[in-house]
């Protein structure tokens, strides 16, 4: 599952820029191009303990982590950490193939979604009582629970993702429109007002290709109209007419030519027509993940000025607009031997406490912030107020409170990818509104084992 990914070259404020190669890289402080994955190596004879930590970041980020355990070696010599760098499509996989070991990495960053399978599967470890307890004051109660199975932590939560509704205000004001759509209704007559054929311009942009991109804004509407991706006896609640209006919405404004299916596809690196589009001012609302920032700075120059955030249009059986929000966390690898996972855990809950960064934030939040992305922990949205407060992120900031959290359940992910094929079919007129929700209902709850 495409979450996003920070191989594509997130730097300060540039997340997600322009693809670099999908090269599996190994980096360490030492930049050597083999990483050591020995879980439990060293203890003896005064050898540090060495352990490895396992993410998706980029050159420049995987420096900055590395900088970061620089430091917590000088505060605790006797352990070393090493850092793995992998493209976003082969973390899991590369944690599935070596996690299974002591001699695999014994930490990762890995997306919420694939928790309950990890802990199914006995590579995710349980937090040790100091750490669960940290966890549960330091970070929101919605946070807490996606990382959570039957009132067991098994991670340090660091980023938070959700969506908002972004749009071009010189498109706007071109189309004489003042601020941004607050309904569903508003969304279908702007997206209309603002699609001129002849322009190659289209008032709205739908993501495909890309199972988060097609599917949380789905749900972040459907939410926003009082619907559920699952119902309380964890079903598929995708037929239910809350979500089916969103799907109803999509086909009107197919239908109007506010929507081009031809300039929806996202590529393997999450960028693509869908993101190129809307930079080159060709798509005039999207609703999109905050990280994506980065990404519109790198490739619109100085028209990103033109960028606006809003909160997601509500529908007309919603309270309020609503997001679908994901997290991620640092798990660590059950299968290391125990002097390994001890350590494991003391480097992530110093990388991720208020002690270890500057100005009360975590080491870990000053990396996020640095590059345009929410950190999760409350002292370090505290710390860094003033740049949060960014006009981009701040709707996003603002949003957090009232987001909906994608389910963290077994089959999740499968689930996902389920629901993004019969998006993708009415997007492309192969079914209609209630043909593909009523068949994404079917194979979401055989994806859960319902």
């Amino acid at each position: 599952m495409n979450v996003h990914r920070i191989w594509s070259g997130r730097g300060p404020l540039a997340a997600v820029a322009a693809a670099l190669a999908l090269t599996l890289a190994a980096c360490s402080s030492g930049g050597e191009t083999e990483t050591p994955t020995g879980a439990g190596t060293g203890g003896g004879g005064g050898e540090p303990q060495q352990i490895t930590f396992l993410t998706h970041w980029g050159p420049e980020q995987v420096a900055q982590l590395e900088d970061a355990a620089a430091r917590f070696s000088q505060e605790e010599p006797d352990i070393t950490v090493t850092v793995q760098a992998v493209p976003f499509a082969n973390l899991l996989s590369t944690l599935r193939t070596q996690g299974g070991s002591a001699s695999g990495p014994t930490m990762a960053s890995i997306y919420d979604a694939w928790l309950p399978e990890l802990v199914r599967d006995g590579v995710a470890a349980p937090a040790p009582a100091d750490v669960a307890e940290e966890v549960r004051s330091s970070w929101s109660e919605n946070v807490v629970s996606a990382f959570s199975a039957e009132d067991q932590v098994y991670g340090l939560p660091n980023e938070i993702d959700l969506y908002a509704l972004n749009y071009n205000t010189r498109l706007f004001e071109e189309a004489g429109l003042d601020g941004p759509p607050a309904t569903f209704e508003d969304l279908r007559s702007y997206a209309r007002t603002l699609t001129d054929e002849a322009a190659g311009q289209h008032g709205f942009g739908v993501i495909t290709n890309w199972a988060s991109g097609a599917v949380h804004p789905f749900l972040s509407l459907a939410a926003s109209n009082g619907g559920h991706l699952l119902d309380d006896d964890g079903r598929a609640a995708l037929s239910d007419e809350k979500v089916v209006a969103v799907a109803e919405l999509y086909q009107q404004m197919l239908d109007d030519g506010s929507v081009d299916p031809q300039a929806s596809a996202a590529n393997a690196n999450t960028t693509g027509p869908y993101l190129d589009n809307f930079a080159g001012g060709k798509t005039a609302m999207i609703i999109m993940a905050n990280w994506w920032q980065g990404s519109l700075k790198e490739t619109m120059g100085d028209s990103y000025a033109d960028v606006a955030t809003a909160p997601i249009p509500v529908g007309p059986d919603g309270d309020g607009p609503s997001s679908i929000s994901y997290s991620w966390l640092s798990m660590v690898n059950a299968n290391a031997d125990e002097a390994a996972q001890e350590a494991s855990w003391k480097f992530l809950t110093w990388l991720n406490g208020p002690d270890s960064g500057e100005n009360g934030s975590s080491a870990m939040g000053d990396i996020l912030v640095g590059m345009g992305i929410l950190p999760s922990r409350t002292s370090d949205v505290d710390a860094h107020e003033e740049a949060l407060s960014d006009p981009f992120l701040k709707a996003y900031v603002d949003g957090l409170p009232d987001a909906t959290p994608f389910p963290t359940v077994v089959g999740g992910d499968a689930a996902s990818q389920a629901l993004q094929k019969h998006i993708e079919s009415l997007v492309f007129g192969q079914a209609t509104p209630q043909e593909a929700m009523d068949a994404a209902t079917s194979e979401v709850d055989a994806a859960l084992g319902k």
